[in-house]
Formats: structure tokens, C-alpha cells, sequence
């Protein structure tokens, strides 16, 4: 892979010559190229910007050193990534894209930005990608495009000595990376936790599974909900104003309940929405929103040392789509430090429900009253 990098201070690419990043030029399989772009303005100044039109603050980089850049170094069949705080998003999904191109011209803009035309005249030549590292604004675009770089760049195939590593990283599967732990077991008090000395590797993978999921869902909400196979699903926790909808939510799911289980008392169709208003101020709640509509819920609250969870609803309409199992797991990342089990009950003729809780991990626990069951499971912690 090629990279060729446009900017004022060329000083600022140096890191890339540390670490893996300069075995990697060294072994050949990266070819980076840092270019003064003032090399291309021809005043005794070399001046690369001028006041913008229509007036405002600050400056805007001129399009005729770009021009002269583009046309020496020549841009055509390659990627031309402009830093900007107006881009996409950048993500470990749009590194492994990138990381497929043969040659990425990073161009770092300065001051106010780059003279529009710059742009679209590159892209008359080349594939163009703007993209931001987030939502904030640097000084230049230097510091952007290391970053990229070197996200890039680790998945060119031989840069990474151990392939394996790149498969378990944060974001490669949509959840941030379990803890990890290295000798000595003991330090300082504090102990690796007994499953990774176990041997045991599937309850290794077990934990390690359950340890992102929970991870992701304290620091990440955000990234949980896609893993959801329904567009536009939003998961958040509630909020007074869905508890109209949250209670005719429930009468509609608990109606199959009560036909899968005669004869049994089912709380949540007794309930008036006043009672319903009371537990969705004390308990931990989350609900789905999808197009401006709720279509699912679930509930838990600390007793003792267990996570009680409950009232774990999708609408008739969405069900078997994996919102119940994503809920289902944000809410179990949501348990306190103090729980150290998972529990929940559900009718003894509820099949479906049953074989949903036994693939995420819970056991049944025997009957706790006629035609209701008890089903739990232990929380692994680091």
C-alpha cells in the first residue's frame, strides 16, 4: 500500500516512522510519502491561503497548490481522504475499507478548511472520502490522518505478527474488547479472575463474551443497538413519557402469556398504568424505539445479591428477530457490582420464552407458585 500525505507541517507525520508503522515501511509492505504542499505555492511567502469569499473569520487554504500537488503526484486510481470535522465518521469498518485500497492520498487542510473546489475537483479524478474522527475540531488534519494511518494500516495482511489479535479487538465484532490479564495471578490484592485459569477454554470464551457485552453496554450504549437485526431499532432507558405506550405494550404481549398458560395469574394484565408508572421510577428499565414507536421493554432491580429481571416484552409483530435477546443483554450489562446472579420467572408453558433464556445461559430452577418457573444465571466478573 502506497500513502502519500499532503500538508504544511510535514514534521507531524514523524511518529510514522516508530513501532510497527516503521518495521512496516522498512519490510516494504507500506510505502508512506510526506509532502510539503508550500513545495507547490510560488510567491516569496509561500502562501497557501487567503481571506474566504463572502467574508468571515479565520482563512481558507487556496485551490492552486492543491491543483499543482494533485497533477505531480497523480491522484488518478487512487483514494483521496480529506480530514475534516464535517466528514464521516471514522470507524474500524471504514479502516477495513480503506485498508483494501492500493493508494490513499491523505490531503490535511488547515485554518477554516479547504477551498471547496479543491474537492470536487479531485473527485472528477479520483475516489474522494471526507472523514471526521469525531465531533470535535483539531487544528489541522495532521493528527486525524495519523490516526487513520495507523488504524489503516495494521490490517494491511503481514503488519500485524499475530493475525489472530486484529479478530478480538474493540469494534471488530460491534462490542468493545473483554478485560485482559497477564502473570502474576495475584497483585496487589488483586486477583485474576479463577475462569481464565481454569483451562476451560469454551467457559473462557463464555466469559470474555459476556464480559464485551457488558463492557459495551456501560461505556457504549450507542453500539449495542446495532447488533439488533431490525433498522432503525433504538434502545435507551425510559422515560416518563413512554409509559402510555410502554403499558399498552404490555397488555399486548401478556395476552399470549395468559393463552400459553390457562389458569395462571398473570400481574402484568392486572396492572393499572399508575402501578406501571410506579416501577418504571424506582426499577432499572430500558424500552426499543423503532420509527417513532415502542416496541419493546424489559426491567430489573437489585434483591439482595441478585439481578431480578422482568417484564421483558417485544411486540407480537417484531418477535423472533433478536430485539429480545438484545434487550435481554443490556440489562444484564446494567447489573450493579453487588449482584452476583442473573434471575427471572416465567410461565411453566411458556416454550418459546424458556428456550430463549436457556441459549442466553439460564437454568431452570423448579416452580416458585402453580405454572411459574424460576430461571437463573451466575454473573462472571473480572
Amino acid at each position: 500500500m502506497r500513502i502519500d500525505v499532503l500538508t504544511i507541517f510535514p514534521e507531524y507525520l514523524a511518529p510514522l516512522e516508530l513501532s510497527l508503522a516503521g518495521k512496516a515501511r522498512e519490510k516494504g509492505l507500506i510505502d508512506v510519502r510526506v509532502h510539503d504542499l508550500r513545495q507547490w505555492a510560488h510567491d516569496k511567502h509561500r502562501t497557501v491561503d487567503d481571506t474566504p469569499y463572502g467574508g468571515g473569520a479565520g482563512m481558507v487554504m487556496k485551490p492552486e497548490p492543491w491543483g499543482e500537488a494533485f497533477d505531480e503526484l497523480g491522484i488518478e486510481g487512487a483514494t483521496v481522504v480529506f480530514t475534516t470535522p464535517s466528514g464521516q465518521p471514522f470507524t474500524q469498518a471504514v479502516a477495513r475499507d480503506l485498508a483494501s485500497r492500493e493508494r490513499i492520498v491523505f490531503a490535511c487542510g488547515r485554518y477554516e478548511g479547504i477551498d471547496q473546489r479543491v474537492l470536487d475537483e479531485a473527485a472528477t479524478r479520483a475516489e474522494v472520502r471526507e472523514i471526521s474522527l469525531g465531533d470535535y475540531v483539531l487544528n489541522g488534519g495532521e493528527v486525524a490522518a495519523l490516526a487513520i494511518t495507523e488504524a489503516v494500516v495494521r490490517l494491511v495482511p503481514g503488519f500485524m505478527g499475530n493475525a489472530e489479535s486484529l479478530v478480538e479487538e474493540s469494534h471488530e465484532d460491534g462490542l468493545l474488547e473483554y478485560p485482559v490479564y497477564t502473570k502474576p495471578a495475584a497483585w496487589r490484592g488483586h486477583d485474576v479472575p479463577p475462569v481464565l485459569l481454569s483451562g476451560d477454554h469454551g467457559a473462557i470464551a463464555a466469559w470474555r463474551r459476556e464480559q464485551a457485552v457488558r463492557r459495551t453496554a456501560q461505556r457504549r450504549p450507542d453500539l449495542v443497538h446495532p447488533s439488533v437485526p431490525l433498522e432503525g431499532v433504538e434502545i435507551r432507558p425510559v422515560q416518563p413519557g413512554d409509559a402510555g405506550e410502554l403499558f399498552v405494550l404490555q397488555r399486548a404481549c401478556w395476552v399470549q402469556e395468559a393463552h400459553d398458560n390457562p389458569g395462571v395469574r398473570i400481574p402484568a394484565l392486572h396492572e393499572t398504568l399508575d402501578d406501571l408508572r410506579a416501577w418504571i421510577a424506582h426499577d432499572t428499565v430500558l424500552v426499543a424505539r423503532s420509527a417513532g414507536r415502542l416496541v419493546g421493554a424489559v426491567r430489573a432491580s437489585l434483591d439482595a445479591e441478585s439481578w431480578e429481571v422482568g417484564r421483558l416484552m417485544v411486540a407480537p409483530d417484531l418477535a423472533g428477530r433478536g430485539l429480545g435477546r438484545a434487550l435481554l443483554e443490556r440489562i444484564e450489562a446494567l447489573a450493579p457490582t453487588e449482584a452476583s446472579t442473573y434471575a427471572l420467572f416465567t410461565g411453566a408453558g411458556s416454550a418459546r420464552n424458556q428456550r430463549m433464556y436457556k441459549k442466553a445461559g439460564y437454568r431452570l430452577r423448579g416452580e416458585i407458585a402453580p405454572g411459574v418457573v424460576r430461571m437463573t444465571k451466575t454473573i462472571s466478573r473480572p
